[in-house]
């Protein structure tokens, strides 16, 4: 949990916050197509309880904040390049919103997704 300390009081920032920020950041990235599970057990409780950070976990020590994100990409568009517009963008959006720098991002591409064309 991230905290800032003010002369009013202190600010707390949550992982989960955090996970839900960049999890909106990625969505909007052109390429992406949604999110995928870290790992089995993660889609078996995703599919029990809805959860909005699936796909993203954060961890933050008191110093750093790191961001894993697990992607589907399109199929046909270039993966390094969605990977990075990813990482670039989820990185803003996240220092945008809660005023600390994140340290890494590190993008994981889970899959291909053809889509259906009209």
């Amino acid at each position: 949990m991230s905290q800032e300390f003010l002369p009013l009081g202190t600010i707390q920032i949550s992982p989960r916050a955090i996970a839900t920020i960049a999890y909106q950041a990625a969505l909007r990235s052109y390429g992406v197509v949604g999110l995928a599970y870290k790992n089995f057990l993660n889609g078996v409780s995703h599919a029990l309880v809805k959860d909005p950070q699936f796909g993203i976990d954060v961890s933050y020590d008191g110093v750093n904040i790191d961001i894993d994100i697990y992607i589907i990409v399109e199929y046909g568009t270039r993966i390094a390049q969605v990977a990075s517009s990813v990482k670039d963008g989820v990185r803003y959006q996240v220092e945008k919103a809660i005023g600390l720098p994140v340290s890494t991002v590190n993008v994981h591409v889970r899959g291909l997704r053809i889509s259906e064309e009209d």
